[in-house]
């Protein structure tokens, strides 16, 4: 790995520091956790959580939301995040589950299934931008949380990377739907491809009705 200039490391101190907000706010407690979430929107797949517990004085250098890093580092981080974190859950809702129970209520299981697998009970909770139902843990709903809080910008990126690569393994399966490069997003290939060949077993149907006929 290319050696990071101690200036450019200095820059990155500061640039993480600003995004502690939360953290500082609430440093009296001993265990935050950061929840985030991917895969609202895609027409195929599940949607995936995570749940992050950070040492306070952790450094992960180019710690970002996982939208503003590239592949390379998400997979980076990714690594480093599961190693040094104090606690990490994933929670996983099915396309069948965001069928049955809609896309937000199939997010907050997936959100409640990643706090129950963390090895640590939080604290407080920090979620980007929504308060999760039937969570007596104290939590904050943060507007852009990513931005703001660096155990949010840790847990979208294992929710990011973890649904990615259940994405790699799905195109094996269904290469004819290019999930690999679309990740299950509404793409023009995407939509033809679901016009020529209609819905495979991990499109969610409440999603692709205007694409399909259904």
């Amino acid at each position: 790995m290319r050696k990071i200039s101690e200036e450019k490391l200095a820059l990155e101190r500061q640039r993480l520091e600003g995004m502690k907000e939360f953290e500082n706010k609430y440093s009296d407690f001993e265990f935050i956790a950061g929840i985030d979430e991917a895969g609202r929107g895609p027409l195929a797949g599940p949607v995936v959580a995570a749940a992050v517990i950070l040492p306070k004085d952790i450094f992960l250098p180019f710690l970002n939301d996982s939208k503003k890093v590239t592949e390379k580092r998400r997979d980076v981080l990714f690594d480093r995040i599961k190693q040094e974190a104090l606690a990490y859950g994933i929670g996983i809702a099915s396309n069948v589950l965001i069928d049955e129970i809609n896309i937000l209520q199939a997010t907050y299981e997936a959100m409640r299934e990643a706090i129950k697998k963390l090895k640590k009970t939080p604290d407080i909770l920090l979620v980007d931008a929504v308060h999760i139902p039937d969570i007596t843990i104290r939590q904050l709903g943060i507007v852009k949380g990513d931005a703001r809080s660096i155990n949010i910008a840790a847990a979208s990126i294992l929710a990011k990377v973890t649904r990615d690569r259940l994405m790699l393994e799905y195109d094996k399966i269904y290469p004819e739907y290019g999930f690999a490069y679309n990740k299950g997003y509404g793409t023009a290939k995407h939509i033809e491809a679901l016009k020529e060949y209609g819905a495979c077993d991990i499109h969610r149907r409440t999603f692709i009705g205007n694409f399909v006929g259904e």
